[in-house]
Parts: C-alpha cells; structure tokens; sequence
C-alpha cells in the first residue's frame, strides 16, 4: 500500500468492462483515487472540469465527442490539467494530434499495468510519459517540419474544433436539429459547418462525411453499427 497521498484519476472510455478493470487495477495498487468515470468525450469534459482531478485517463474513440476533441476541450479551460491517452489507436496522426492537443502522455492499451501505473505517477508530478513503442516514434519524427498545429505535415482541409464535434455527431446519424440542441448552437450554425465540412473535404452527402470520419478515426465503425446496424452502413464501412 502506498501511504501517500493518493493520485485522483477520471477515466474516460465508453466500454465499462475496461473502465472497471482499470479502476480495480488501481484501486489494488492503493496509490489512487477514481474520482470519476465518464463514458463519452462531453462527459468527461463536464466531470474533468467539475472534479479537477489529476490524472484524465482518455479514450480517443468515443461516442458524442471523441476523446481528442475531448482533450483540446479541456485543457483550453484548463491548461493545467493532465491527460494520458490510453487507445487502440497508436498510428502516427493519432499520436501526432493528442500530442497537439496537449496530452502528457500517451500509452496503447495493451501495455502492462507497471507501464500504466508509472505513466499515471510521472504525469501526476508534472512529467510526460509514453509507452516505449510510441516514444520511439515521436523520436523518429522529432526533427520533421509542423505546422501551427504541430501535425508534420499541412493540410489545407484541417478542420476545426467544432467542425470536428458537427463531423462526429453527423456521422452518429444525429439531424441537424438534434446536433444544434447538443452544441448549444442554431441549426442555421450546423447548416453553415455542415457546408464548411463537405467544401474542405470534398465530400458531397451524409454517407461521405460517415465514411470519412470512420477513415480518420473520428468515430469507429463499431459505434456506427450499434446505432444504425450493419444492413444500413453506407457501403464500403460495414466490416
């Protein structure tokens, strides 16, 4: 047991088998505190912001709004929280975004408890912290050009925040009228991102955004199944 005063942690992942299997794994190592567990990215914003804690455990894909938006959302209200990634997703621009956006640290799920455990209590004290896997990585691409984003390469059609938050709950299948009522914001203001969105992108209909924002990772073709079901995918994303 850790006599120490305990690490508060707020996990945020939107499978509640791995939420609770994280949260005893912690608890049994008696130097942590679970303050909070959110099961999608807005959660976690409101119970990050309302329970200070010191570690954010982050999923990247979640419904609602998806643990990078998620991260970005935070730290701009507070810059001096600390989030460790804690994804299946471990490509490059994954990396390269959460790292953007502020993350501390960044860890694939499949690491052991020792490396979660050490990440946790480095990024507790101020520190960073990634699995050996992703520093070799950002080693490798350390000295290559960024841009104001600090992705490595420019893309004219970068998004912004909100158009990545009107992407995400399009895809879901969510209407205009219901994303407006969860932005807080007019469906003229969704009319207006959902033509910015289609004009960067080159995409021209609903089943476009759809498939763009499962290849980006935006949201995951699992999530898009439990909402609409497989026999109504837009093709080539059913899988």
């Amino acid at each position: 047991m850790n006599s120490a005063t305990p690490i508060t942690i707020l996990f945020a992942d939107d499978h509640a088998i791995v939420r609770q299997g994280l949260c005893a794994l912690l608890l049994a190592d008696g130097g942590f505190r679970i303050v909070a567990e959110a099961r999608d990215g807005r959660e976690a914003v409101t119970l990050a912001l309302a329970m200070r804690p010191d570690v954010i455990v982050m999923d990247i894909a979640m419904p609602v709004l998806n643990g990078l938006e998620a991260t970005r959302q935070i730290l701009a209200a507070n810059p001096a929280a600390r989030v460790v990634v804690l994804s299946a997703h471990g490509d490059d621009e994954y990396i390269q975004r959460m790292l953007a956006a502020g993350a501390a640290g960044f860890l694939e799920k499949q690491s052991s408890a020792e490396v979660l455990t050490k990440a946790l209590r480095e990024v507790a004290k101020g520190r960073s912290y990634f699995s050996p896997a992703i520093a070799r990585r950002i080693a490798n691409t350390a000295s290559a050009p960024r841009d104001r984003d600090g992705m490595v390469k420019a893309d004219a059609r970068r998004l912004t925040s909100r158009e990545n938050e009107v992407l995400q709950l399009v895809a879901e299948g969510c209407a205009n009228k219901q994303v407006a009522a969860t932005l807080g914001i007019s469906i003229k203001t969704v009319e207006k991102h959902r033509q910015h969105l289609m004009d960067k992108l080159g995409i021209h209909d609903t089943a476009g955004l759809t498939r763009h924002a499962i290849a980006t990772g935006v949201i995951e073709s699992s999530v898009l199944l439990t909402i609409v079901g497989e026999d109504h995918l837009p093709a080539a994303t059913a899988g």
